[in-house]
């Protein structure tokens, strides 16, 4: 397992981060549990959650994930061996069940959700705090073009940073980062931060990443690398997609794809497409779809950590196994940018 540094938090991670949204839902707190053992044991020090978890996020399950979690750390111990992140739920997020059912990034609710938080993942504090989608109107998930809202009313940048940065005073906080930024919001965050020593500045951009999503490519990855700002890139294999298991119009049993119809994006004809073309290539090269999706995923050059989630442990040993040794030779990069340039992002509208 290789390490890195988060940015300039002073932070290293490791290069995989476990995901684990399906903590509560398609995954029990048992399965969860081996999963957490199974990472731990092969290096990976890093944990990625949120308060909405799991997905589909309902009520019901509302913070079960972090529950989860805080369980298993309070039975294993060594809680200073694993990086924690979780995230903040803001204006994109427009759930009845959280809070007063409008959420926002400002003072009041950053606040309540980080007690609450750290109350269901039994630590007094969060190694990375992250902002789950901007508090404004943006583009964000499928959608690639951004739509201008007037009337839009979000909380100014620098009072949600101002809120993170009394947390971090607090000790509650190590570092924050944000999560499906656009390029203007990551560098406003970071301007802000430089203009004022009062306020944090962000350790990371956790974005989507894959074969059938590179925007990320443009305008991000420049940033990422030029102001330490890297990426924590999350569904590196398209929800699964791209494993192959979904080609030919299959739906395995107990997939996420097979039992929600919430991310129709993953199917649409063009990603069908690309998903197909991808897996082709990969066994041109001798290789299995997702050792191809993974490798590609970790040969970024502004990627901190890739963010793998799993139904189940034999999944994620399989996945760390591919990921570690993994290693695309130039020849398929080529041929993976050729297949991009005639079918660019797919699930992207």
């Amino acid at each position: 397992m290789q390490y890195r540094s988060l940015g300039r938090s002073g932070i290293s991670v490791s290069s995989v981060c476990l995901g684990t949204m399906t903590f509560g839902e398609q995954t029990d707190a048992a399965e969860a549990h081996r999963q957490l053992d199974r990472a731990r044991d092969a290096g990976v020090d890093f944990l990625d959650a949120a308060e909405v978890y799991p997905v589909p996020t309902q009520a019901r399950t509302y913070g079960e994930t972090e529950q989860i979690i805080g369980t298993w750390l309070k039975a294993r111990g060594g809680r200073d061996k694993v990086i924690v992140a979780t995230k903040v739920a803001g204006g994109g997020h427009r759930l009845a069940h959280i809070r007063d059912g409008k959420p926002r990034l400002d003072r009041k609710n950053i606040t309540a959700a980080l007690e609450a938080s750290l109350k269901r993942l039994q630590t007094d504090h969060v190694d990375l705090y992250q902002l789950h989608s901007p508090d404004r109107a943006t583009n964000t998930f499928e959608h690639m073009g951004y739509a201008h809202k007037p009337d839009d009313d979000p909380v100014p940048i620098a009072e949600t940073l101002g809120a993170l940065g009394d947390l971090v005073r607090a000790g509650k906080i190590r570092a924050v980062g944000v999560s499906n930024e656009t390029p203007w919001g990551v560098m406003t965050f970071l301007n802000a931060a430089a203009a004022d020593p009062s306020l944090p500045r962000i350790a990371a951009i956790q974005n989507p990443y894959s074969l059938v999503n590179r925007l990320f490519d443009v305008g991000l990855a420049e940033m990422a690398i030029k102001e330490d700002c890297p990426l924590i890139g999350y569904s590196p294999l398209g929800f699964g997609t791209l494993t192959g298991k979904y080609l030919g119009g299959a739906r395995p049993p107990k997939a996420r794809l097979t039992e929600y119809t919430n991310w129709p994006r993953y199917l649409w004809p063009r990603a069908v497409e690309a998903q197909g073309s991808y897996a082709a290539l990969a066994r041109r090269h001798g290789l299995s779809p997702t050792a191809l999706a993974l490798g590609f995923a970790a040969s970024r050059p502004f990627m901190a950590s890739v963010i793998m989630g799993a139904r189940t442990a034999a999944q994620l040993d399989e996945d760390l196994e591919l990921i570690e040794r993994t290693k695309l030779k130039p020849e398929v990069l080529a041929e993976i940018d050729a297949i991009h340039a005639m079918n660019p992002n797919p699930v992207l509208k």
